[in-house]
C-alpha cells in the first residue's frame, strides 16, 4: 500500500514499484487501478477468510479424534491413516490426521529415540593455529578423464581454503606439493590435522615393545619428516585437535 501510494505521489515510477514489490510492471498497473477506485481493501487476497476447498469437513475431524482416543488408541499417524482408510473408509494422508490430531492436543505415541549428546569441537580462535588437510577421493572428471584426489587445507579457525590441488593418487608427491602451497602463500601453521594415513604416521607395528619401553616413538614418514623440520606439531584424530 505504502509502495503504490508513492507511485500515485510520483515519488517513484511505476518501473521501480514492481522491482520493490517484486511483481511485474502490469501487475502493478493493474493494483495500481485497484488501489485508486477501491482503496486499501482492494490490495487484500480473494481468498483471505474463505474455508479451503480440501479441508477435511469437521464431521470428519471429530470422527477422527475420537477414533483414535478409544478403537485406535496407541496407534502412530502413519498407522491409523491406513485403518482408517481400511476399515473406516476415511482417506486422510498421516501429514493430515496428524494436523488433526495435533491440533486436538493428541501426540503420536511413536516413540523417538533420545538425542545423542555431541559435543561439537570449539574452533581454534586464531588463524593458522591448526590446518585441517585430507585428500577426497571422487570421480571429478564425470567420467571424461581418471578419477582423481583433491588434496585439501583449509583453515580452522576461518574454513579458509589454504591450498587444493587434484592428484592422481594420495601420495607423498601431492602433499608434499600441496605442504609447499600452503608454507609459501601463507607461512608455517603451529599444528596440521590429518587421518591416520601412513603417510602421515606410520604403522603401530614398526615400533617393538622394547622401543615403547625406552620411550622411543615411531619412525618418521617422509612427510613428518618434513613437518618435523618446519616445526609442525601433527594431530592425527582423536589428538589434541578436539
Amino acid at each position: 500500500m505504502l509502495v503504490l501510494q508513492r507511485v500515485l505521489e510520483g515519488q517513484i515510477s511505476t518501473f521501480e514499484a514492481a522491482l520493490v514489490l517484486g511483481l511485474s510492471e502490469r501487475q502493478v498497473y493493474r493494483l495500481k487501478a485497484k488501489f485508486q477506485s477501491q482503496g486499501p481493501a482492494a490490495l487484500v487476497h480473494g481468498n483471505r477468510g474463505r474455508k479451503p476447498v480440501h479441508a477435511v469437513p469437521e464431521e470428519t475431524r471429530q470422527q477422527v479424534i475420537q477414533l483414535a482416543q478409544t478403537i485406535y488408541r496407541g496407534c502412530n499417524y502413519t498407522f491409523l491413516s491406513e485403518l482408517l482408510c481400511e476399515r473406516e473408509g476415511i482417506t486422510l494422508s498421516p501429514s493430515s490426521v496428524g494436523r488433526i490430531l495435533k491440533s486436538a492436543g493428541i501426540p503420536s505415541p511413536r516413540k523417538h529415540r533420545p538425542p545423542k549428546l555431541h559435543r561439537r569441537r570449539q574452533r581454534k580462535p586464531q588463524f593458522g593455529m591448526l590446518v585441517l588437510i585430507d585428500g577426497s577421493h571422487h570421480d571429478w572428471l564425470e567420467g571424461r578423464g581418471p578419477k582423481l584426489v583433491l588434496l585439501l587445507a583449509v583453515d580452522d579457525a576461518t574454513s579458509m581454503i589454504l591450498a587444493a590441488l587434484f592428484s592422481l593418487t594420495e601420495d607423498f608427491e601431492g602433499y608434499r606439493r600441496l605442504l609447499f602451497d600452503l608454507v609459501t602463500r601463507y607461512g608455517i601453521p603451529l599444528a596440521i590435522y590429518s587421518d591416520r594415513h601412513t603417510l602421515f604416521f606410520p604403522p603401530e607395528k614398526e615400533v617393538s615393545l622394547e622401543q615403547q619401553l625406552l620411550g622411543e616413538v615411531r619412525p618418521l614418514t617422509q612427510i613428518g619428516r618434513i613437518l618435523n623440520e618446519l616445526g609442525i606439531t601433527p594431530l592425527p584424530p582423536g589428538k589434541g585437535a578436539c
